[in-house]
């Protein structure tokens, strides 16, 4: 298929005719620039200029209204505002348009009552007919494979479009065009150029789930401003996973959805920025920080072939370079490849004998008088396994240097073992030779690494993505009343005791306890627990963190147990505190404390957050979240990522923890936020104490505090 996606919004890729509203003779202008981009282009389509006081436009006969057009339209361009364009899209509706692109400003994004009802009343005539609006405020699309450029972006004048590989799609007209010059300038050719504006109907995901099925498209660049269209969000995950078509994405401003200040710890942690970034890394997207980000690394996902690894190895024939390089390799993270005995005995014979043979390797200034080096060093890299990726770095060159030949050696290398290479070369005149071969090239070495470290490790989220995808985990799930009332459903708090019952039955460890309601009832619950020391504490669900009202007592003796109860009764009393019961619990000390916690997003639905526990988590967050359903192995995956992994293994004699453990309460617990009948909004469990991988208590974790929250009215549980 060429230039379209064959689905439903195709018509906006390749339509067969387009009538522009408000069409202008000037080609500088709004109305005038999509006759003339169209023109430029190669469009075969029809095109319609509209404007009741011209006879031509641009060489092509202009019409009054679109009553008078020989044939409805397709698409609809509209470059008149206010009204009047109100006016149009409802005539358009009325005809049998299949698909507007309003240009015109003054809507809903002013916050205007005025603009507001316009664009109510744009989308119910668009609703009645079956018509799809892009828009309003949209800087306009681009399929430059049909030349339906359906845009009025300066930037196509200043760098001419080419077709290519990637896709640009963006709800900003400015980052639509930024990245689109980038490219251009780079020489990297785009198929799509979408500005998509305020959305009031077709969303830039939607749209970028129609173009990322495009055969040709390699590459999806993404700017999101809000991710409130998540179906079309996932399906765009789901398409480019299995089409093996990267995703990077950049995301601008905060929406409100689920800022709501939560009652624990855990809504504290799980931000709305924190939950984008699960869910794109869950979902194989890269998660852009910059413009930069976005495009720096677009030249690599357009070389042929997946990388195997992120494993470095550096060439240059300065020294220097060789240590700013793996200095920066550092500080993105990425490993320098341990390079084998037969690896460096072969490069022994290649190089100088004053040369290095470890990584990096320095060919020397050598390369001056023997051109052949990077041929001789570059294969033999290529043959040791440990070898992902190669930096190769020319700080100085030109006379007196074969930079055709460098160049050469270089491309051959690349082609021949697929490892990708990056080059560092700040001579715009030799950069030219190496990018004239496919190469993708960099002024310094901390750009070159920056953006191949991207690229690698883009490829390792891709691979977690696309085996979750292949487990079910990515498919897409159905919306429940808990994301259809928001932030406004009715909230019910358990009391702790109910909390643990809870957690027991959807399958995570809680530890043992006794409700009393009155002292005389402690000698039993002593009896029950079979201990002689406990943990007192006031049980009612009007009170989220008791140690502060005093209602928290550890280490109690069973002697003392029941003065502890009564005191605890009288202290709920006098703080006016609604007594639901005193808890008596086992004591447990963990090796190390974690807390689990999820809550229920009104736009993501249900998110898990793991992490380090204890009283200093808000002040001192060492979190990662989740988001269900996830695996086991995903669920270690975040656990790895916590820095108080570097002691969950056990140091200085103490014994390792039972990682599977917290793992499975994990993903015990994202199934049952996945629980409508349930109804959790939620939950936070902290501590949780992480016990002894070979100890006594398996399993190895239990969760000593918990605090849940679900929605209200909900069907009554088995833990009541």
């Amino acid at each position: 298929m060429s230039g379209g996606t064959g689905s439903g919004l195709r018509f906006f890729h390749d339509p067969a005719s387009v009538a522009v509203i408000g069409a202008s003779s000037d080609p500088e202008k709004i109305g005038g620039r999509p006759i003339r981009y169209m023109r430029e282009s190669g469009y075969t389509g029809a095109i319609y200029p509209i404007n009741p006081t011209r006879p031509e436009i641009q060489g092509l006969p202009a019409y009054a209204s679109l009553d008078d057009l020989p044939q409805v339209p397709e698409v609809a361009i509209i470059a008149v505002s206010g009204a009047t364009a109100v006016a149009q899209i409802v005539r358009c509706a009325e005809l049998g348009v299949k698909g507007c692109v309003i240009m015109a400003s003054g809507f809903g994004e002013t916050g205007d009552e005025q603009g507001l009802a316009w664009q109510r009343e744009m989308l119910d005539a668009a609703a009645r007919s079956g018509m799809r609006l892009i828009g309003p405020n949209s800087q306009g699309l681009a399929n430059f494979a049909t030349g339906a450029v359906l845009s009025f972006s300066t930037l196509f004048t200043e760098q001419p479009p080419a077709d290519g590989a990637v896709a640009v799609v963006s709800q900003s007209g400015a980052m639509c065009s930024i990245p689109y010059g980038l490219l251009r300038e780079a020489g990297i050719g785009v198929r799509y150029a979408h500005a998509t504006g305020n959305d009031i109907d077709v969303t830039a995901a939607e749209l970028a789930a129609e173009v990322v099925a495009d055969p040709e498209v390699k590459l999806l660049l993404l700017y999101l401003e809000d991710i409130a269209d998540l179906d079309s969000l996932g399906a765009v995950a789901r398409t480019a996973l299995s089409r093996g078509v990267p995703v990077v994405a950049l995301k601008g401003g905060r929406s409100e959805a689920g800022q709501r200040a939560a009652a624990s710890h855990t809504g504290a942690l799980a931000t709305e920025d924190a939950v984008v970034d699960a869910f794109l890394s869950k979902h194989g997207i890269w998660r852009a920080r910059s413009t930069r980000d976005l495009v720096a690394a677009a030249a690599f996902y357009l070389r042929p072939g997946v990388p195997r690894g992120e494993r470095l190895a550096i060439v240059s024939n300065s020294g220097a370079v060789c240590v700013l390089a793996a200095d920066a390799a550092a500080e993105e993270g990425l490993p320098l490849a341990p390079l084998s005995a037969g690896t460096r005995a072969a490069l022994t014979d290649a190089l100088p004998s004053f040369a290095s043979v470890e990584n990096p390797v320095d060919v020397t200034a050598a390369l001056l008088t023997d051109s052949s080096l990077f041929g001789k060093v570059l294969p033999v890299l290529g043959r040791d396994a440990a070898v992902d990726a190669c930096l190769v770095g020319i700080p100085v060159a030109g006379r007196g240097y074969d930079v055709e030949r460098f160049a050469s050696d270089v491309a051959e290398f690349e082609v021949s073992t697929a490892v990708p290479v990056v080059m560092a070369v700040p001579q715009t005149s030799v950069a030219r030779v190496f990018r004239e071969r496919g190469i993708v090239v960099f002024a310094d070495e901390a750009e070159a690494v920056h953006a191949l470290a991207q690229y690698l490790r883009h490829h390792t989220l891709i691979a977690e993505a696309r085996a979750r995808l292949d487990s079910g985990c990515l498919d897409p799930r159905p919306r429940d009343r808990r994301s259809e009332a928001g932030p406004g459903l009715a909230r019910t708090a358990l009391n702790e005791s109910q909390s643990l019952r809870l957690l027991e039955t959807v399958g995570v460890p809680a530890v043992e306890h006794v409700l009393v309601s009155h002292p005389s009832e402690v000698t039993a619950a002593l009896a029950a627990l079979g201990v002689d020391r406990v943990v007192i504490k006031g049980c009612s669900s009007e009170v989220t963190h008791k140690s502060e009202l005093g209602l928290v007592r550890v280490g109690v003796p069973a002697d003392d147990a029941a003065a502890v109860v009564t005191e605890m009764i009288a202290t709920m009393a006098r703080e006016g505190v609604a007594s639901e019961g005193v808890i008596l619990a086992r004591m447990v000390k963990g090796e190390h404390e974690g807390m689990l916690g999820a809550r229920f997003d009104p736009v993501f639905g249900p998110v898990v957050v793991i992490g380090a526990g204890g009283i200093h988590v808000e002040a001192m967050p060492d979190v990662q979240l989740l988001l269900p359903p996830f695996s086991r192995e995903d669920a270690l995956g975040a656990i790895r990522r916590l820095r108080l992994a570097a002691v969950l293994g056990g140091v200085r004699g103490a014994p390792p923890v039972d990682l599977d453990a917290w793992a499975d309460a994990a993903v015990a617990l994202g199934a049952a936020m996945l629980d409508p009948a349930l109804g959790l909004l939620e939950v936070d469990l902290n501590p949780i104490m992480l016990l002894p991988l070979n100890g006594p208590e398996h399993p190895a974790l239990r969760a000593v505090d918990a605090v849940v929250v679900r929605a209200a009215p909900a069907p009554d549980l088995p833990y009541r």
